[in-house]
């Protein structure tokens, strides 16, 4: 369940990124941080920032992949008590 809620997260930071990069600060939706009426640069840095949260749920999603898929292949120890 974590897994795939990190994913979810990495992908839509990664679509934030995007967002910011190839759309002019004037065209940006007037409630996303970095709007200025009028603007005509991209905002680098805010997409930088998504990409390194991108980044960062998808390597909470990758190192989450769970004690259940290593439990399950570990041997078992049989006591004879």
């Amino acid at each position: 369940m974590k897994k795939t809620l990190f994913i979810i997260i990495a992908i839509i930071f990664l679509a934030i990124a995007v967002y910011y990069w190839v759309t002019p600060a004037g065209s940006l939706l007037h409630f996303v941080p970095g709007y200025q009426a009028g603007s005509t640069h991209a905002h680098l840095k805010h997409g930088l920032a998504a990409l390194v949260l991108a980044v960062g749920s998808g390597l909470l999603a990758w190192f989450s992949k769970g004690s259940k898929n290593q439990d399950s292949t570990l041997p078992r120890n049989k006591s004879t008590d």
